[in-house]
Parts: C-alpha cells; structure tokens; sequence
C-alpha cells in the first residue's frame, strides 16, 4: 500500500468552519440564537455571518490579522465565532471583566486591527485605546448597538448591523491554506506584564469540537443556556459546537438564579455549563425547586464541592465535571462516569464525581509525572506530580513568546500544565495544587503574582503573598497575607478593608483580595523563598468564606 499517498480529495484542511454551511442546509428553518425578543434561525445566521465576513474583508482585513471582541454573550459574538475565521482572520475574546489597563495591554499585544465593541464597553474601550503609546496606530472600532440604533459616535467608524447589511451574502469564506493555520488567539489572564497570548489553529478546534461533542454525548438540536462565557476559550469551543449538532443558542447578556430558572423553563433548556460558582448559584437559590426534565451542566475550573454537587443533582440537574485550559482549547479530561458508582452512597458519589478525571477520546495521552525525572509517579492517589498531555487540541503555542513556549512545550514531546496533581490507581487524575498560584475564582484565572505586585505598590506593605482561600460562593477568592513596614516609618496601620479598597482602585475587583491576613513575618524557606504551602494551610483552616459575607462586601454581587 506504499503507493497511496495524500491527495488533492482526501488532505483539504479540517476546520470547524464548514460546520455552518451543513447545519443551514439541514436545520436551516429551526432556531440557532434566542436573545430576548429576537430569534433567528440557521440559515439566518449562516447569511449574517457571511454577510459580515463581507464587510470585514472590504475594511481591508485579511489572513493572520488580529480581530477582537469585547461583548458579553450576546448573538454578536455568537456570530463573530464564524465571521471572523470565515475573513481568514484571527479572532480574539476579551473578557470584558477586565479593567481598561489590561485591555489595553492585551490589544497593544495581539496588534488588534478591528474590534468590536459591545456598547455598553464603549467607555472601557475608549479609555483603553487612549492609553496606546504615542503615535501609536489605533485599531478601528466597530460599536454593537440593541435594537439596531444606529450608534451615532464619532469614534466609532460603524455599527455592528451596518457590518451587516452592506455585506454580500454570497460571499466565498476564505478557507485555511494549513489546517495548522491559526483560528483563535485567547489571553489566559488578566496579567498586564507579560501577556500569555494562546494560538489555536484549525485543526485544534475542529478536534476540540468533536471531542466535546462525543464525551458529553451530545444530541441532535439540543437546547443550550450560554452561563458559560464565550471569551472564556470560545465558550469550551461550544460556540462552533452548538452549530455541528443544530442546537439552539440562548444567549444571556447577563444572568442570575431567577434568570437561569426562568430561562430553563421557558425554553426548555436541555444543557449548560459554568465553573462551580453556577453550581452553588443553582442550589442556593430561593428561586430553585426540582426541574421538570433534566438539565446537563458540565462544569470546570475548579473542584466543585461535594456538598453542592449532592444538592445541585437533588434538583434534577445532571452534572458532569472535566478539566481543561486555555492552552487545550475546551475540556481534555472527563470524569467519566461508571454505572457501578451508582451503588454508592451520595456522598460518596460526589467524592468520585469531583475528580477530574481521565483523558477524552481526543487527547492522545496523559499522564502525572515527577518534574524533576519525567518519570510517571505511582498510582496511589497521594504521591503528587505534574500533569502533563499530548494530542490534537494542544495549542500552537504563546503568541510572540517562545521562551514560554518552550517551557511549557518541551522537546520529550509533552505538554506541561504546571498543575499537580496525584493518579488514582484506577487511572483518574485529581488536581490538587497549582504551580502556577494560579486562584480560580468563579471560573476566573487570578494570578497570585500580580496581586502581589499591586500589594507591593502600598507604601505601608513590606512583604506580601496571596494564595487562595475557600469560598463557599466563588469556590476559592484571593488570601493576601502582609507584613507592614515598621510602626515608625507608618503615620498609622492600614486596616484590612484600606488593604482591600486599595486593591480594588488598581485592578479588577474579582482579582483583588477578599481576605487580608497582618503578620510579622511571613513564613520562607533558608533561602529566602516564601513558603506558600504553609500559608494555604493557615487560609484553609480559617475555613470558607460564606456567601453572606462574600455578597455583604460588594464583590461579586452579580455574574457577567
């Protein structure tokens, strides 16, 4: 069989793009997006997305430029999943929780020359474009209106629907030369030094779709509530997802209990997904009772509690739980579910169900290694090490970053995560720290290395670290534990709410500190190095944060 190669029929290059054209044909009159009072349908939104990948191409954008988009999950961004790719560009999420610094920094990066706008961002947008660098060039605006206003602002050279109307719906999508060709880029964290930008090409995708997919045994025309944000890695890859399979896209610009119950019995919602946070939003609430039919959550990020688990299923929700990153493009791994389990009592149950797992079909291997030796540690569910992976959803690599890259990307063919974890002997991975420092706060990455950094910028902070604190609401919120300067250079002592509001001014408020903890010294190691593993300790025996507290301060008092 040496003489069959590769050919020009069987080797064009997978993308999750063709996706819509076949889901137009074959569900083109059911409904693809709901957002309040508007519906449209799959051939609509495949005539839309064409449409604007029209526009987008004669605003002169062309393969490998930087598209951005800074919206909440409305059917604009919905939409942009296709246009974008569909114009040979690249598009790029940005979580619109950011402040207008970070944003800023991350448009500078990706060299944006397009962004769209949702036009209740249109402040933090302008804000972030005035602090570009002198005579440095702007990208041009697009402003998302509702209701189809016509935006009427100088600053911006169209609006969304205009984008719309002027395209040519028969436009030819400009298809991938290399499946390897890069789709999306998506920023891993808010961090304003040294921006870690993730490249994902087509191929990744369009495995990355499948994968999800088929793990999670999604059906024909399911309908799916979006809790999920889409800048938070295109939505697990769900957005080009939901198209494959003809699902119908509820979107939400903004949610809280009463709208995900409200929204699950008016339009029949059949799945969703969210961080553990939407889990504990679910079971808490005074709006919750058991669910007509059952509803699929798959939730990630980090470990949802036991206790929320056991009360999140009571009401008829079926939960699943995976592990993924940035860097993998969706979920890689799935507590797979076994039928024996059932047997068990409940708590027991939801102690198996909030380990993360093992690896989905398309991942090609995983594995928990000693960093040192690269050597596999042993299957005993307590001896920690790294996790690390290889197969076709690991991104490019970091966007003009090759030393990261290489870090991460090592030359033994694996991809290093950064996160320990140990290996149960019947093969499921629990996470158990991060190397990183990295704090998943509702579902949001806080690195615990620019909150120090801000910590270290008070005039009366002398040492500082932050490490995460369980949250009974949020799963786990920023500790920062402080050492003061001596009384005699301080006019007075800072108090612990001074510490936090001082935060709050500098950054985001979902990455400041919930807890600030005064000590003389902090506790480091004969070199110098600070010993984290001791102040978790101290942050996980003063217990969670209860969600009266949590909502009492002002943080988080509603999921955008």
């Amino acid at each position: 069989m040496e003489e069959l190669k590769p050919n020009l029929a069987n080797s064009l290059p997978l993308t999750p793009l063709g996706i819509l054209e076949r889901t137009a044909t074959v569900f083109g009159d059911c409904p693809s997006i709901i957002y309040d009072n508007t519906t449209y349908t799959w051939s609509q939104t495949h005539r839309r997305c064409l449409q604007l990948a029209s526009s987008i191409s004669s605003s002169g954008i062309t393969r490998g430029h930087v598209v951005s988009v800074v919206a909440p999950n409305i059917p604009a961004t919905y939409e942009l999943h296709f246009a974008v790719p569909f114009a040979g560009a690249v598009l790029n999420t940005i979580n619109i929780r950011l402040d207008a610094r970070t944003i800023s920094v991350q448009l500078q990066h990706a060299e944006s020359k397009l962004v769209f706008v949702d036009h209740q961002s249109r402040s933090l947008v302008l804000e972030a474009v005035s602090l570009f660098p002198p005579n440095t060039k702007h990208p041009t605006l697009v402003l998302i209106t509702e209701d189809g206003g016509d935006g009427g602002d100088s600053k911006f050279s169209c609006t969304y629907e205009d984008m719309v109307r002027k395209g040519d719906p028969e436009f030819k999508w400009v298809r991938p030369v290399s499946e390897w060709d890069p789709i999306v880029l998506n920023y891993t964290s808010g961090t304003t030094s040294s921006p870690k930008g993730v490249v994902h090409c087509h191929r990744g995708i369009y495995n990355m779709v499948n994968e999800m997919l088929i793990d999670w045994s999604v059906p024909k025309q399911p309908v799916y509530l979006w809790t999920l944000p889409m800048f938070h890695g295109n939505g697990w890859s769900l957005t080009w997802g939901m198209a494959a399979v003809g699902g119908t896209n509820v979107c939400l610009r903004r949610f809280d209990c009463f709208t995900m119950y409200d929204m699950i019995k008016q339009h029949c919602v059949t799945h969703m997904c969210g961080a553990p946070v939407v889990l504990n939003m679910l079971s808490n609430s005074p709006d919750n009772k058991p669910l007509e039919k059952p509803v699929h959550i798959l939730t990630a990020g980090a470990p949802p509690p036991a206790a929320v688990l056991f009360k999140t299923e009571a009401l008829g929700f079926v939960v699943s739980h995976g592990y993924g990153l940035t860097e993998t493009a969706g979920l890689v791994v799935s507590c797979a579910w076994k039928r024996k389990w059932d047997m068990l009592p409940a708590t027991d149950r939801a102690k198996l169900k909030a380990r993360q797992g093992v690896r989905m079909g398309g991942l090609t291997e995983i594995d928990v290694v000693d960093p040192e030796t690269g050597s596999s540690v042993s299957r005993d569910g307590s001896t920690l090490g790294e996790v690390v992976m290889r197969g076709g959803t690991i991104m490019l690599g970091y966007f003009k970053d090759p030393t990261a890259s290489r870090e991460c990307l090592k030359d033994d063919g694996w991809f290093y995560t950064g996160d320990v974890a140990v290996m149960h002997p019947d093969g499921y991975i629990e996470i158990k720290d991060r190397s990183k420092d990295v704090i998943i706060s509702g579902g949001e990455n806080v690195s615990s290395v620019e909150v120090e950094s801000v910590l270290y910028t008070n005039p009366a902070v002398n040492e500082a670290a932050v490490v995460a604190r369980p949250d009974e609401y949020w799963g786990e919120t920023p500790c920062a534990f402080v050492s003061l300067k001596p009384a005699a250079a301080l006019e007075r002592k800072p108090t612990e709410k001074e510490i936090i509001e001082y935060c709050r001014s500098k950054m985001p408020h979902y990455m400041a500190p919930k807890t600030v903890v005064f000590k003389e010294e902090l506790p480091k190691t004969s070199t110098g190095k600070m010993q984290k593993f001791v102040l978790r300790g101290i942050a996980k025996a003063m217990g969670s944060l209860t969600c009266k507290s949590t909502k009492s301060n002002g943080f988080h008092s509603k999921v955008n």
